[in-house]
């Protein structure tokens, strides 16, 4: 191991562990640098969420191989577990009792990377020059030295803002102690701040969707509490998704079940809602969407997404998609100004490494930059492919080993290729089934009549 190749892996997320499980297999000597006190420190922020993938799609093979040397039970695969029951049940044991517990370093944060000897404008001989990592941890800044990156450091800790405009809007700091940005834990942790209240929930996708059935949920036990779903499109029903034609049951049944809650009034909807504006109205918040448009909460919860935190990485030459902030040959699969199918063909190190920065490689969520359709096995696809590249093993690299569940859903060019749910109750009728939605289905075969989706 003295003569193998160092690999700096940023960030020990779900695809950071699986990157350095698939680099101890290539006989490579991981370096895992967490920013966190613990592995997954980001997921340890949504823990309260359950995943709409089951377990079958969220255990990495490397690391399961790593596990069986434990005596570790892999879970039921179809099961969906939370944020939490993800770290229990798998992150936390790859961590701590594996392999890998000698390579991560915990408090340790990635504040800048160059190559040594060399500064960004300089080109002759750049290649063949270490990488090298400024990491700070409790003792001060230190240096590290490694012959490849790959950084899966995410994005959870990078949201974008409320404005319209991609800026944050007016006021947005100043009144930064009632807004919440991600995905809070409204029915749980931070119960108290949301019951009773009025909730805007800004955001088209699953994190905006999620929020807001919890929201609805907490109404029913919290009386006065009303959510209200500022979006900025002015269809929502591409937030609804693909029914029962998502081959991810759950996430096709959480659109299914918010279109239900839409329709049925118990969650307002104001779209084309574009925010500019925060301020304060006598102890409330005034939420401006240009002109006139107003609207007015006690809560905002921003569920815009996320964007890439590129400072690290200034010294180092990048190839991104000047729109969406991916690298150049991924963006065109991803970019969601022309589709936003959920399912992105697998892909690897081709797509994943930087032309000017031979040994660096963008991953996990990062990879995507400002797109939002990443999916945790597509981590680990790009992760076994990468490792494989830097250990010259370039027929593994090109290989497709991962075989994507569909959502059900696209979108071209902006157009939507399915139309707005219909039916009596909410989400599509499976295919070939005379119902309106999944549960219609259940309640006829159970013999009742009438519509079972409400």
């Amino acid at each position: 191991m003295s003569d193998a190749k160092t690999v700096a892996i940023i960030g020990a997320g779900p695809v950071g562990l699986a990157a350095a499980a698939h680099a101890l297999e290539r006989g490579l000597r991981p370096i895992v640098l967490e920013a966190g006190a613990e592995a997954a420190h980001a997921v340890r922020q949504w823990q309260h969420v359950q995943l709409f993938s089951p377990w079958k799609y969220n255990i990495d093979t490397a690391a399961a191989r790593l596990l069986a040397t434990t005596g570790w039970n892999s879970p039921d695969p179809e099961i969906y577990p939370t944020g939490r029951e993800l770290i229990d049940h798998y992150l936390a044991p790859l961590a701590d009792r594996t392999a890998l517990r000698d390579v991560i370093r915990t408090s340790h944060r990635v504040t800048a990377i160059s190559r040594t000897g060399f500064d960004k404008a300089k080109s002759k001989g750049r290649a063949a020059a270490p990488f090298e990592l400024r990491v700070r941890n409790g003792n001060g800044d230190a240096v590290l030295q490694a012959d490849a990156v790959i950084d899966v450091s995410g994005t959870w800790f990078s949201p974008n803002p409320a404005g319209g405009n991609g800026l944050p809007a007016l006021g947005e700091a100043e009144h930064r102690a009632r807004i919440a940005y991600g995905m809070p834990d409204v029915t749980g942790a931070q119960r108290s701040r949301y019951a009773g209240k009025t909730i805007a929930v800004l955001g088209g996708g699953h994190s905006a969707v999620g929020t807001l059935i919890d929201l609805a949920a907490l109404a029913e036990d919290a009386p006065g509490t009303q959510a209200i779903w500022l979006l900025r499109a002015e269809d929502p029903a591409r937030s609804f998704g693909g029914g029962s034609a998502d081959q991810l049951a759950a996430r096709g049944e959480l659109g299914m079940a918010f279109a239900a809650l839409v329709r049925s009034g118990r969650i307002r909807v104001e779209t084309g809602f574009h925010v500019s504006r925060i301020a304060d109205d006598n102890g409330r918040l005034e939420i401006f969407a240009g002109g006139d448009r107003r609207i007015g909460v006690d809560e905002l919860i921003v569920a815009t997404g996320f964007r890439p935190d590129l400072s690290m990485l200034s010294e180092l030459r990048l190839r991104l998609d000047p729109a969406i902030e991916a690298p150049v040959a991924l963006a065109p699969l991803i970019d969601p100004n022309e589709h936003s199918c959920g399912t992105v063909r697998p892909h690897g190190a081709r797509e994943l490494a930087q032309a000017d920065e031979p040994g660096l490689y963008l991953a996990g969520m990062k990879s995507y930059g400002r797109a939002p359709t990443f999916l945790m096995m597509t981590g680990y696809e790009q992760v076994r492919s990468i490792t494989a590249d830097i250990a010259g093993d370039k027929k593994a690299a090109a290989r497709v080993e991962l075989k994507l569940p569909e959502t059900g859903v696209c979108t071209r060019g902006g157009l939507s290729s399915i139309p707005a749910l219909p039916g009596c109750c909410g989400g599509p009728a499976p295919s070939g089934v005379d119902s309106c939605c999944v549960d219609d289905v259940k309640a006829k075969a159970a013999g009742r009549t009438g519509c079972g989706c409400s």
